[in-house]
């Protein structure tokens, strides 16, 4: 079962995103949980980064938890990601011959789990913007025309 807590958005304006997607585990502390699970994410203007053969997430913040006593930990501090190592050498080659960026998609919890959702994606120019804008609002006024044409009959 998938609950999920929060998608990033913009990350499907701004890049195009390659197929395959990627799972992966976040290490996190109790109360970060506990604050993710009240929804106390942001997801906006965070990367994966890799280094030395591990994944880590950068600017991803997660707000303290309002209830939680003593622990006090820094709200964008980077984490580490949890992939197998032959997916972070898959991602690690495909960074360097393409010139692609990694960019996190979606979190969401399976069986009671954190997961982050993560996919290759090529940043796309303004004018490639404007365009999907224009695909995107030309068939919603297809769909509302079929709409209102089936309401008629």
């Amino acid at each position: 079962m998938m609950k999920t807590i929060i998608t990033n958005k913009k990350a499907f304006y701004d890049y195009s995103l390659e197929k395959k997607k990627y799972q992966a585990g976040i290490k996190l502390l109790g109360s970060e949980v506990k604050s993710i699970r009240i929804g106390k994410i942001n997801l906006l203007n965070s990367y994966i980064h890799i280094k030395n053969e591990e994944a880590f997430i950068v600017n991803m913040t997660i707000l303290k938890y309002p209830f939680s006593c003593c622990l006090a930990y820094d709200e964008n501090r980077t984490k580490k990601l949890l992939l197998q190592k032959h997916e972070i050498i898959q991602i690690q080659n495909k960074i360097k011959t393409e010139k692609l960026s990694v960019i996190p998609l979606k979190v969401y919890f399976n069986k009671n789990l954190v997961k982050l959702e993560i996919a290759l994606a090529k940043g796309k120019k303004q004018h490639d913007k404007r365009n999907a804008l224009k695909d995107f609002d030309a068939k919603l006024r297809i769909q509302k025309t079929l709409k209102n044409f089936n309401q008629k009959q």
